[in-house]
Formats: structure tokens, C-alpha cells, sequence
């Protein structure tokens, strides 16, 4: 590798039974090992490999809809599982955070149907719970599924980010409204806290008005580490402002290079020291214990996912219905602008033009995550080229079967970085944010 970097790793979660791959809950290997996506026990279990490999984060994704995008109907939802159905995965993350002692636990919150006071109190009081470890993906919601759950109407990207800026400053006046040394517990006293210590926000804004200050003491990190993934530029600009991570998907080598000087160069502009934020693409391992052997498992799990699932969660992701479009149709020539968000996931690695169908195939695959595919040595080199071209800071893993991917990855994988001297081999920090920050 040209400058040798050090890559961070996180590990992609649904609290349901499938994650980016359609195939996960009826691959050979998830039914042989007795797999139960509702059992808590197996979050703790795989926090426990995470944390074993060092990882910085667990983070789990979350939708609040089941889509009848594609056809007008759930059908092919539900039938295919298409991240459907998916419980809520905020309660997981203080149970995980009990089984570990350093790995971050972070989840998806929507600020599209919240209010700030609320979120403040819900993220501080985790992040008391965890010690530091609490990791918030900050998202808007783009579905008009999940709108039309909570009695809305689905807004324009720059009415949500508007309103999701304000959503931020509301938060970050809350978690400061303590200061550090508010509570002084002086017993002799009888003074629990200082009232000159804890202060009204009285915010009033376009969205939003919130007295303060929050009931929730200062927390360890004075709020969670901020995740995001925005890809729109509006994302990208609250991404930039405010994200300790992104999470990014980028199929090709060219676009993740693009995505990711664009974003450090934003940083730089805005006077935030770019090191501050990592970028993480999003791959999907698998392992073999050879060559051909790997590509024989990547063609049995492709081969499990159908292709009415991929057309559905992609319609879902776009929420636009592609049985409006021809399967051969090719997809960066269409000019539906609900198509434009994820323009960079409609070629093949060689740049080659995907048609609708191919597009969908691949979607329900890994959501368009780049397989690694390889013996744990050659999957290494892919990881470790990809560094060397794009200049990212890491990845975000995702899974084809569960359990058994990730601990093959910890197992197989993670000492041929160490061994490379471009991975930990311990964690420096006690936060998430410090582990992060962690360069060496």
C-alpha cells in the first residue's frame, strides 16, 4: 500500500432477518445454525466478534415502513423479506453495550418525525448508558411510505435538511445546557447541582422551539458521535458539518475517490480539520478457502436472491415503482429525477451501463456493496488496493449469512490486516468518538 494507513471497520446490522442481501435468511448456512433474527442474544454475540476484531462500531439501519412501491402493493415485501420486517433497534443497543466494553453501538434515528427535546434526551441517556459508545446515523426520511405512517406528507430534500440542521442546533444547545461540572453532589451541602451550571436554551427557530434545559445530564462524548451517510448535496453539506463517520455506497473506484475528495475538501473548506471524520465504504466479503471456492459461494448466495425482491427493495430505496420501466431498460439513461440518488450504482465496476433488471439483481445481492471475493489473503489485497486508489479511511461490512460471515471475518481476515500493519491491534480510547479519532 502507498502511506501505509491504518482502516477503521464497522459492521452493517438490521434488527431483522435481512441486512443488504435478500438471500441472508434462507442462505443454507443461516438456516443450519439455528438462526433467530429476534433473539437478542445474538446481538450480544455478534457485538462480542465485533469487539473481538477490533471493530470501531456496530450500527444497525432502520426503516419504519413496509413499502408497496413496487406494483402498488407489499406483496413482494413480504414474501422476499425486503428489509421487511424490521423491529426497532434502539432498545438493542444498551443490552449489546452491557456485553462489550468498547466497541461503539450506534443505530438509525429519523429526524423527520421527531422533535429535538425528545431525540436530546433519548441519545444522552444512551450515551450515559453505554459509557461513551452511543453513535447516532442521523437520516431524514425520503420514503413516502414512512411519511404517509406518520399522518405526512414526504418532503422535498431541501425542506428535510433545512428542518434537520435546526433539528441538530436544537440538540447540540440541549446537550451543553449542562455544563461539565453541573453536578457537584456535595453531601455536606446538600447540593446536588449547581442552578448556575444548568441553562435555559430558549430556542426559537423556523422548525422548532424547545425551552430547555434537558433533564439529562452532560454525557460522556456531550452527545453521541454523529454518523451519517449523505449522498444528495444537501446530505453531504450536513455531513460535512456534523458527522464523526459517514457511512458510504459507492460500487466503483472512481466515484468512491470523487465522493471522497469532495467530502474532505468540504471539510477543509468549512475550517474542520478532515481527519476528524471517517469515511467508510460499504463492501460485502466472501471468503473461501480458495479462489474458485469463494466465487462457488458467491454464485450460490447471488443465485438465492430473486429478482421481484431486488426489483422491490430497489423501488423501495428509490421510492419509485421500476414495473414502470422495461427489465432491459438501461438505468443511467432513464431521466426519472427519483432515479438521480443513487446514479453512481447503475454501471459495473468497469463502468459498464446496468439495465433495470441487473440494477435490481445486484440491489437485492448487497444493495450495491462491491462483493470481495476471495481467499482471506486476496480479500485483504482488494481492501487494501481500494484504500491505496480511493484514499478511504475504512469499511462498512456486510454480511450474506448470519451468524458465521462476521466471526470469518474476525477469525480470517482482520490478522492478515494486523499482519499487514494497516489494522489495530488494540483499541486506544474509551469513546466512540475516540476510537474513531484512534490513527494508529
Amino acid at each position: 500500500m502507498t502511506n501505509p494507513k491504518n482502516i477503521h471497520l464497522a459492521q452493517f446490522l438490521v434488527h431483522g432477518p435481512t441486512y443488504h442481501s435478500l438471500a441472508m435468511w434462507r442462505h443454507p448456512k443461516t438456516i443450519s445454525s439455528g438462526y433467530d433474527w429476534n433473539k437478542p442474544e445474538l446481538y450480544q454475540h455478534i457485538a462480542q466478534v465485533c469487539e473481538r476484531g477490533l471493530f470501531d462500531t456496530v450500527f444497525f439501519a432502520d426503516l419504519n415502513y413496509i413499502a408497496d412501491t413496487y406494483k402498488g402493493t407489499m406483496d413482494s415485501a413480504l414474501i422476499h423479506a425486503t428489509q421487511a420486517p424490521e423491529h426497532d433497534p434502539i432498545p438493542l443497543l444498551s443490552f449489546m453495550a452491557a456485553a462489550t466494553k468498547q466497541i461503539g453501538v450506534a443505530s438509525t434515528f429519523s429526524v423527520s418525525h421527531s422533535h429535538p427535546f425528545y431525540a436530546a434526551r433519548l441519545w444522552a441517556t444512551l450515551d450515559h448508558l453505554t459509557k461513551g459508545r452511543a453513535g447516532w446515523n442521523v437520516v431524514t426520511s425520503i420514503n413516502s411510505n414512512q411519511a404517509a405512517n406518520y399522518g405526512e406528507e414526504r418532503q422535498s430534500t431541501d425542506r428535510r435538511y433545512d428542518r434537520a440542521h435546526e433539528f441538530m442546533e436544537v440538540c447540540q444547545k440541549l446537550w451543553h445546557s449542562w455544563d461539565s461540572d453541573a453536578v457537584q453532589m456535595d453531601y455536606k451541602k446538600g447540593v446536588f447541582a449547581d442552578p448556575k451550571k444548568v441553562s435555559r436554551i430558549e430556542h426559537r427557530g423556523e422548525f422548532f422551539s424547545s425551552r430547555g434545559p434537558l433533564n439529562v445530564t452532560r454525557s460522556p462524548q456531550n452527545g453521541p458521535a454523529i454518523l451519517q451517510a449523505g449522498t444528495s448535496p444537501k446530505g453531504q453539506d450536513f455531513a460535512v458539518k456534523y458527522a464523526d463517520a459517514i457511512f458510504a455506497i459507492q460500487p466503483r473506484a472512481d466515484d468512491a475517490k470523487a465522493y471522497y475528495d469532495s467530502i474532505k475538501s468540504q471539510m477543509s473548506d468549512i475550517g474542520r480539520d478532515p481527519n476528524t471524520c471517517k469515511i467508510l465504504f460499504g463492501i460485502q466479503p466472501i471468503l473461501g478457502t480458495s479462489e474458485s471456492h469463494a466465487r462457488e459461494k458467491q454464485l450460490e448466495h447471488n443465485s438465492l436472491v430473486p429478482l421481484e425482491g431486488g426489483m422491490a427493495i430497489l423501488s423501495a430505496h428509490l421510492d419509485f415503482d421500476l414495473s414502470k420501466l422495461p427489465a432491459e431498460a438501461i438505468m443511467s439513461e432513464r431521466k426519472e429525477p427519483e432515479l438521480y440518488r443513487m446514479r453512481t450504482r447503475f454501471h459495473e465496476a468497469d463502468g459498464t451501463p446496468m439495465t433495470v433488471a441487473q440494477t435490481a439483481a445486484r440491489h437485492g445481492q448487497s444493495v450495491s456493496l462491491p462483493q470481495f471475493v476471495g481467499t482471506p489473503s486476496r480479500v485483504a489485497d482488494q481492501m487494501e488496493e481500494f484504500v491505496d486508489i480511493v484514499g478511504g479511511d475504512g469499511f462498512m461490512l456486510t454480511a450474506t449469512h448470519s451468524p458465521g460471515a462476521i466471526e470469518d471475518f474476525v477469525d480470517l481476515v482482520v490478522p492478515e490486516l494486523q499482519k499487514r500493519g494497516i489494522y489495530r491491534t488494540e483499541y486506544k480510547g474509551t469513546t466512540q468518538r475516540e476510537i474513531l479519532n484512534q490513527m494508529d
